[in-house]
């Protein structure tokens, strides 16, 4: 069994806070792809054709393209929910 020390307790803290924050951007890229498609992101235009195979590979372009936002700041989510899920974790 590992001694119990601040050393560990901050570490294990900061490898916990990492997986909350990633965790956190994670939810919030999956908000944003819904938010994406909502807006119509990634539908199959009538000049291309598109067809089937457009239609169900949009999904992978909008994931992309909301992860891609979320890494330049996204709408703020991440930060809400990273601090709430760290303050339910601390079980203040």
């Amino acid at each position: 069994m590992p001694e119990i020390s601040a050393a560990n307790i901050a570490t294990t803290a900061t490898g916990r806070d990492m997986k909350l924050h990633r965790l956190a951007r994670e939810l919030e890229a999956n908000f944003m792809a819904e938010m994406l498609k909502s807006a119509g992101f990634g539908k199959a235009r009538d000049a291309f054709g598109g067809g089937a195979g457009e239609e169900q590979f949009s999904s992978f372009k909008r994931r992309a393209q909301a992860r891609e936002m979320v890494k330049t700041g996204g709408i703020g989510l991440a930060e809400h929910l990273f601090e709430a899920l760290k303050e339910r974790a601390d079980g203040t």
